[in-house]
């Protein structure tokens, strides 16, 4: 009975801890989305009254938020392609094929996470100057991409390491080629991570500072870039209203990540009951 009361009570404890830190977390988000609402001019906390009026000054006319909004959606949309086709050949190379230092490859495709992104800015400043790209979107796509395409492999390493061989040497038994695997088995099989990846890497670029304020100019200003710009030179309340609004972008991305990985969980097992049934291969690759 005294081992029960322990163990209980240290599950009551874990939780209060637990629940402690999530909510310490958790508490700039609320703060952000209480003071979007606030009809204080100098976004006080907590608020006085309570207004719509920012939400409704984000796309007056006038307003830069539009095209800060749509330029950052340009540029994510563009690096989350680079990064999936950079995630997807890097992972399928680590994980399906007998690659020479192996080990050193994984770590130089990891490495941009590990840099200080002022240093990787400055370096794609000095990169992009002399070739005349210095404000493009297609540079400050490119510089997004050496930060979101390693969480890209990661993700799609986690996901092709979790799929069974035993379904692609089922496959491969019965005269299907790498391509045919490729694209009827693994590929599949692997959609929900190449969703997630996508999800992460959209997200990524989407968020990233640095790189676009060293690759901007005045005509590309993406949305971190013009909030900075906001809080820098003026002081603009809407900024709390774009800022909830992106906290539910990804809050809403998140649970799409979520979705999909469980909606996917269940075609793997499916697969794997049908071999199990019919006995068409062992993890050796031969039938049986």
């Amino acid at each position: 009975m005294m081992e029960l009361r322990r163990t209980l009570a240290g599950r009551i404890s874990l939780t209060a801890v637990a629940t402690v830190i999530l909510l310490f977390l958790a508490l700039p988000i609320v703060v952000i989305l209480v003071t979007s609402f606030s009809n204080n001019a100098f976004a006080a906390f907590p608020p006085d009254s309570w207004t719509l009026g920012w939400y409704k000054t984000l796309f007056a006319d006038g307003s830069k938020w539009p095209a800060a909004l749509s330029m950052s959606a340009l540029v994510a949309t563009i690096s989350t392609v680079f990064s999936l086709i950079i995630g997807v050949t890097a992972a399928t190379a680590l994980t399906r094929s007998e690659l020479p230092l192996r080990s050193a490859v994984y770590a130089l495709v990891l490495g941009p996470l590990l840099i200080p992104q002022i240093v990787t800015a400055l370096g794609l400043f000095l990169l992009f100057e002399p070739a005349a790209m210095l404000g493009s979107p297609l540079a400050i796509a490119l510089g997004h991409t050496v930060l979101a395409s390693p969480i890209a492999v990661l993700i799609l390493i986690a996901t092709l390491r979790g799929i069974d061989e035993r379904l692609e040497d089922a496959a491969a038994s019965m005269g299907a080629n790498r391509l045919t695997i490729a694209r009827r088995i693994t590929f599949p099989l692997a959609a929900p991570g190449m969703i997630a990846a996508a999800i992460f890497s959209f997200i990524t670029s989407f968020d990233e500072f640095y790189i676009s304020q060293f690759l901007s100019s005045v005509d590309t200003v993406t949305l971190p870039v013009q909030i900075y710009n906001s809080l820098t030179f003026d002081i603009d309340p809407s900024v709390t209203a774009i800022s909830a609004i992106l906290i539910a972008f990804a809050i809403l991305a998140l649970v799409l990540v979520a979705v999909v990985r469980w909606l996917g969980s269940g075609r793997q097992d499916s697969l794997l009951s049908v071999e199990t049934a019919t006995g068409i291969a062992t993890p050796g690759g031969e039938t049986v």
